[in-house]
């Protein structure tokens, strides 16, 4: 069973959505608390396999401070992720730029059957960051952002690509943000039903 959720229509999406209430204020929790449940989204994201993931937490076990650093500019890559695309902000934009910058250094292109993917030169701590980053500028250069959405939920804060053939999807999941808003719209309709009841008595 997954431990993150995949709903958002392209991984770098989803992990922008590894914080839970990101609009919530005292309510937003955070997902990616240890190295280790990186590399367990990594996994369950096919930015690696169970062989690389293994390994990766061995790294880890090994040097806890320099994982747990790797940790902290995992998070802040994702945030600057969510401020360019949904704030506009060209200063997190130009801070991909240089942590890909960085990426591609340690790397190369190689040939695969469906075309030419990355590869890394060795396995580090900071495998994990480096394939995020070039999936990051992956999702930045897609030609259909103009159907990024977050979901209408006051406090929720996840994201999306709205593939609706209307273009009208308004909540992560339906059965989850969706069901509570249009219950708390359903209370609030019949209070104030109640209350213009009450009223005209």
């Amino acid at each position: 069973m997954a431990k993150f959720s995949h709903i958002s229509g392209d991984r770098m999406l989803d992990l922008i959505n590894t914080v839970e209430w990101r609009l919530g204020g005292p309510d937003r929790e955070e997902d990616l608390t240890s190295y280790e449940l990186v590399i367990t989204w990594c996994h369950e994201s096919a930015l690696m396999d169970s062989t690389e993931q293994a390994q990766l937490l061995e790294l880890a076990a090994a040097d806890e401070q320099a994982a747990a650093e790797e940790l902290s500019r995992v998070i802040a890559l994702r945030e600057h992720a969510y401020e360019a695309l949904f704030e506009g902000s060209e200063q997190s934009a130009k801070a991909i730029t240089t942590a890909y910058r960085e990426a591609v250094a340690d790397a190369w292109m190689v040939r695969v059957e469906s075309g030419w993917q990355w590869a890394d030169a060795q396995l580090t701590l900071a495998t994990a960051r480096h394939r995020i980053v070039r999936g990051l500028v992956a999702l930045m250069g897609r030609d259909d952002l103009d159907r990024l959405h977050q979901c209408e939920d006051a406090a929720c804060g996840w994201v999306y690509l709205d593939t609706s053939p209307r273009r009208n999807r308004r909540w992560c999941v339906s059965g989850d943000c969706g069901d509570r808003n249009r219950s708390r719209a359903y209370y609030a309709r019949q209070q104030a039903r109640k209350r213009a009841l009450d009223g005209a008595g």
